[in-house]
């Protein structure tokens, strides 16, 4: 017998980094990862993670970390916290080494540039300033840079390392000679204290644009008031466990997810929703943790813990967007890969050239060194993850969860918008407006029709049960049946009820009689949804349901089309019902009568026509759709499998969440773009200008730094983002 091919279970893992310095570390961090055997790695320059998947059959975590340590980089699991490391080994004070380089360097520059200062001498007094600067201050790139070459490896830390020892050296060498050129020590020491000072700046910069995520893991509650036998008993959360029944006061935090068993109040959801009414909540509601109690006193019984909760997840799902890489990121990772030794070949070029064509030992090694200093590729590293990750951590404020970078290229070629109508466009909470019995009275219509669709969860099931339950008691239905999309067909008290569209009753040689089709038309073009009931083969009556729109979803739509989208409506409403809610908030486009089956299909025919296409659902039978479409945006009220499915999760109900989270996305790629036109458009403009002779190696270094610190505070402007959802268009 033949042996079952072996499913190979994957294992994941994430380990933080220390000692990258620029986009080629991380690059050749990731090479070294992906060439153990069963492993798929990430590495994030920015965030200073690896993101590892790999087969456990194979590969032990332990050779994770080996890998990276024997290419001169250090690396540790992240703790089962997932404390932030940056939040944890980087000081907002300027380190020692960087006020020392500062200081020394200072003096340095007076003395080479006001000859009025240049006392006898004073060549020895800059050898005295620049050495502590150039080998203590500057220790970690020549370290870094011997390192990298005993694994034949170069990075930035090279450039910097050969081009302030180079420069040290020669003045040594002219200072010790007493030949007639000029020294640098002041270029090798305001070299070393620039690159330092860019690099603090970048770090604070770096911990800025991750702080979104950082303060949404500490928002959550530290202590629950938990229920013991009637006893209200203070523990940490952590202790808490699916079952427990807690106490919120009124201003006090909710201590993690849970259902409302008692109580009644308003929940102020903003952190998770971007949202800044609060929302009523009572007996049998669904609450988040770390929402806050905004009056009564409430009792939950929690249903979520720890890594389950809804908070959690956002940050998952966060630092995860924040992990992936966008095909312009992976670019960019290969350009610096090679760019570093393509420099080196460029400066040993620049010396040999200007020596050639006689233009001076002193005048070939200032271009040299100027080439070796302008051409670090670290804003190229920086430019996609700090967008992405200032981009995601906005949007995680804001109720807006983008899962990766590959959305943001997406965003932008979206031309249609499907939308479905329940619970997106509309509530999605169905009413009972009006019945027309026929042959049995208004209660039995209700009784029967209700008992049936009591088992359904379909929201216009639930809206005549609701309905029906309302008038008294509802019998025992002994067997049911759903028809997605059409109806149901059950026993109650002996009678075989069908109740669904007025064509699934046809379906079963039910017909509906002149009067009821006239009833029915009249309804259905006020925009309300008609359900026939039958029992025993005979037709006896029709309710009609509306569900109410939005407010907000006539201003979503007329935001999307200003974005250049097309909306279409998708529903499963018949024509006259769906047209009515279109015209209503503004589309032109319906596609009615679709059953759940039907949605992938539609879309792609869209899709087939030439248009790329972006879905907003939120049910289960939306989650084809979802998949199907070009981009997915799931409603985060509806269910975890249409979010599964999405590409973009918006936590609020608020259709304007929509808009808001293609305007953000469009925003963030747009910033990664400029950050990459900028950082590559620095390094070919300013490469020849040092070739040539052009670029004092100071005013290089200076460049070089401040084109980094460009790069990140460009991206820093997201944080500004402001939404539709605030008035802002």
């Amino acid at each position: 017998m033949l042996a079952e091919p072996r499913i190979e279970a994957r294992a994941h893992a994430t380990l933080e980094l220390e000692g990258m310095t620029c986009a080629s570390c991380a690059a050749r961090i990731e090479r070294t990862l992906n060439k153990v055997d069963g492993v798929a790695a990430t590495v994030n320059f920015a965030t200073e993670i690896a993101t590892v998947d790999y087969d456990p059959a194979r590969v032990e975590p332990g050779q994770l970390t080996a890998a990276v340590e024997s290419i001169g980089y250090h690396a540790h699991p992240r703790a089962e916290d997932g404390a932030d490391v940056h939040a944890t080994h980087e000081q907002d004070a300027p380190p020692t080494r960087l006020i020392a380089a500062l200081v020394l360097a200072a003096p340095l520059v007076l003395l080479a540039m006001v000859a009025p200062l240049q006392f006898s001498g004073w060549g020895w007094a800059s050898l005295a300033l620049a050495t502590p600067v150039v080998f203590w201050s500057g220790a970690q790139f020549h370290r870094a840079a011997l390192l990298n070459a005993r694994h034949g490896a170069a990075t930035m830390d090279t450039l910097v390392s050969i081009g302030t020892l180079a420069a040290w050296s020669w003045s040594v060498v002219v200072l010790v000679s007493g030949i007639d050129a000029d020294g640098y020590f002041e270029v090798a020491a305001v070299i070393t204290a620039l690159i330092l000072l860019g690099r603090y700046f970048e770090t604070r910069a770096k911990r800025r644009s991750g702080a979104a995520i950082r303060a949404l893991l500490e928002l959550g509650a530290k202590e629950a008031r938990v229920l013991r036998d009637g006893v209200e008993a203070l523990v940490p959360v952590a202790e808490l466990v699916p079952g427990d029944l807690f106490v919120v006061r009124p201003g006090e935090k909710i201590a993690t997810d849970g259902v409302v068993v008692q109580g009644a109040s308003a929940i102020d959801q903003s952190l998770l929703t971007g949202e800044a009414v609060p929302v009523e909540v009572g007996p049998g509601t669904e609450v988040a943790g770390a929402t806050i109690n905004a009056s009564g006193r409430l009792v939950v019984r929690a249903t979520h813990v720890g890594a389950d909760t809804a908070l959690a997840q956002i940050a998952r799902l966060v630092e995860q967007a924040q992990a992936g890489k966008a095909e312009v990121q992976r670019l960019a990772d290969r350009v610096s890969a090679i760019f570093v030794p393509i420099v080196i070949g460029i400066a040993l070029a620049t010396l040999a050239g200007w020596l050639l064509a006689g233009g001076g030992a002193p005048a070939a090694f200032t271009a040299a060194v100027a080439v070796l200093i302008i051409a670090c590729p670290c804003a190229m590293g920086l430019a996609t993850p700090t967008a992405l990750m200032v981009g995601t951590g906005r949007g995680a404020q804001l109720g807006i969860l983008i899962k990766g970078p590959e959305v943001l290229e997406q965003t932008r070629r979206i031309s249609t918008i499907v939308l479905d109508k329940t619970g997106t466009i509309t509530e999605g909470r169905m009413q009972l407006v009006d019945a027309l019995p026929a042959g049995a009275t208004r209660h039995d219509l209700l009784r029967l029709a209700g008992a049936a669709e009591s088992a359904s969860e379909h929201p216009l099931a639930r809206a005549i049960a609701r309905a029906a339950a309302a008038e008294g008691t509802l019998p025992q239905v002994s067997e049911f049946h759903n028809h997605a999309g059409l109806g149901v067909e059950s026993v109650v008290e002996g009678k075989a009820v069908l109740v669904g569209r007025p064509s699934f009753l046809r379906d079963w040689a039910v017909e509906l009689p002149a009067a009821a089709r006239a009833w029915q038309q009249e309804a259905e073009q006020q925009g309300q949804t008609v359900v026939a009931a039958a029992w025993d083969g005979v037709f006896h009556g029709l309710l009609a349901l509306a569900d109410t729109l939005k407010p907000t979803s006539a201003d979503a739509i007329r935001e999307l089309k200003a974005l250049g989208l097309t909306p279409v409506l998708l529903t499963g409403d018949n024509e006259r019902a769906a047209r009515a809610i279109a015209r209503e908030v503004g589309i032109d486009r319906v596609l009615a009568g679709v059953l759940p089956s039907g949605k992938a299909s539609e879309i792609e025919r869209l899709q087939r026509e030439g248009a790329t296409v972006a879905m907003v659902g939120d049910g289960v039978n939306d989650a084809p759709a979802l998949a199907q479409a070009d981009l997915g945006l799931a409603i985060g009220t509806g269910t975890d499998v249409a979010i599964e499915a999405s590409d973009l999760t918006l936590v609020s109900g608020d259709l304007r969440a929509a808009v808001d989270a293609i305007r953000l996305a469009r925003r963030t790629l747009a910033t990664i773009k400029g950050n990459l036109f900028w950082a590559f458009a620095y390094n070919v403009a300013a490469i020849p200008l040092a070739v040539a002779g052009l670029l004092n190696p100071i005013i290089a270094a200076a460049a070089m730094a401040a084109s980094s610190i460009f790069v990140v505070t460009n991206s820093l402007r997201l944080r500004r983002f402001r939404t539709v959802r605030e008035g802002v268009k």
